[in-house]
């Protein structure tokens, strides 16, 4: 039998949403289509739209449904910045701890379109550098993308603060809330974002279906085009199953979301102590257990042991982890969020990402710290320091 606690790489789809997904699929028609079928297909994506706003204190318009939390971000970043750079707002501000989703189109933009891109500080606990942000944002700044909790070390950002600092300097301000959604309390009115990113597989929906929260007066360049669904920002047949198992999801996750939070809370101090009580030289990464982390997060260092190796322990043990982002799962490179904590190569290389969701019991957590002694000795046996390879004088990063 299988323990899972990689719920920050994906959730299990609940049973509400596979049976709003079920529902859908028996609906024929495109929700563009203007007989019949067309329309009840539209009411059910106008339902599902409905819903999800009410849920994240939006208004049904500025829900942009969208392939999942990657293309949700690369919208936000891209579209933004290119909606303003041709009026001399060339700047473009994201935190260096950001999801490759955000940082890979910030770089791609910065090496072929110009964007002054600057990335902002964080401090050992992943916590933003507050007065590098105030000096970071300008009047030439286009888009200021900062996440509100982050996917390895599980630290929620001040994102009251950096809304703050970018109203000053007149600049739209996006947010990947993916990690946040479901796991603490999200309103896009109150939070003062002009953008925020959603993905439903981590809520319990299936891969491949996202939204971009937009507010109705901010200009966002396509990019994608073709129909010019999606107020003409993101085109594409809506996928009417996966937008009604997103909303299912989501309702679901927030219904339950004060509850379910004290519930992981005691689930992750009990991880937390049990691997620093029983593990010699491990450390906890980001902030303490509490309101300033996610309750379904507990990331760790565990010095001379190699991630993968780590992985490999537990996976044979039964038990599914993590060493950070599942987007960069099998590249063979140090995690860039503990690199900008300031780890060096070989820490940066060492971490285990232990994360709950809503199908985590006691008996998961004693599942892992039971196996988790032998599986970071085998790791250890296993470690070979990796040596520095050097780098071409001409090494530019491009991808997206």
């Amino acid at each position: 039998m299988t323990t899972y606690l990689d719920h920050a790489a994906t959730t299990p789809v609940r049973p509400v949403a596979a049976a709003a997904f079920a529902e859908a699929l028996e609906q024929v028609g495109n929700p563009s289509s203007l007989h019949a079928a067309g329309r009840t297909a539209r009411r059910l994506v106008e339902e599902a739209r409905e819903s999800i706003a009410a849920d994240l204190g939006a208004h049904p318009t500025e829900v942009i449904v969208t392939a999942g939390g990657t293309e949700a971000d690369n919208l936000a970043i891209q579209g933004i910045w290119r909606a303003r750079a041709g009026g001399g707002r060339r700047g473009l501000v994201i935190s260096a701890v950001e999801h490759p989703a955000v940082l890979e189109p910030a770089q791609w933009l910065a090496a072929h379109e110009g964007a002054d891109l600057i990335e902002v500080g964080v401090d050992s606990a992943g916590r933003l550098d507050l007065d590098d942000l105030e000096r970071s944002v300008t009047a030439r700044t286009a888009v200021v993308s900062v996440m509100w909790a982050n996917n390895e070390v599980g630290t929620i950002q001040p994102i009251e603060r950096v809304v703050e600092a970018a109203v000053r300097a007149g600049a739209p301000v996006h947010s990947d809330a993916v990690q946040a959604v479901g796991q603490v309390p999200v309103d896009f009115a109150a939070s003062g974002l002009d953008a925020l990113t959603a993905s439903g597989h981590k809520l319990g929906a299936p891969i491949g279906i996202g939204v971009l929260l937009v507010r109705r007066e901010l200009g966002v360049t396509p990019v994608l085009h073709g129909g010019g669904q999606e107020r003409a920002v993101r085109s594409g047949t809506v996928p009417v199953p996966g937008i009604r198992a997103f909303a299912a999801a989501l309702h679901e996750a927030v219904a339950a979301g004060e509850a379910e939070a004290v519930r992981l809370r005691h689930l992750q101090e009990q991880v937390i102590d049990g691997v620093l009580g029983q593990i010699p030289d491990v450390h906890l990464r980001g902030t303490p257990a509490g309101p300033g982390r996610l309750p379904g997060n507990a990331h760790f260092s565990v010095p001379g042991a190699d991630a993968d190796a780590l992985l490999f322990a537990l996976d044979a043990a039964g038990v599914c982890a993590s060493s950070g982002s599942a987007c960069q799962a099998g590249v063979q490179q140090p995690s860039h969020v503990l690199a900008a904590m300031g780890d060096d190569d070989g820490a940066a290389r060492s971490g285990l990402r232990l994360t709950l969701g809503w199908t985590s019991s006691e008996e998961d957590v004693q599942t892992v710290l039971a196996a988790l002694p032998a599986a970071v000795q085998q790791a250890r046996a296993a470690f070979r320091p990796r040596k520095a390879r050097r780098q071409p004088q001409e090494d530019v990063k491009v991808g997206s």
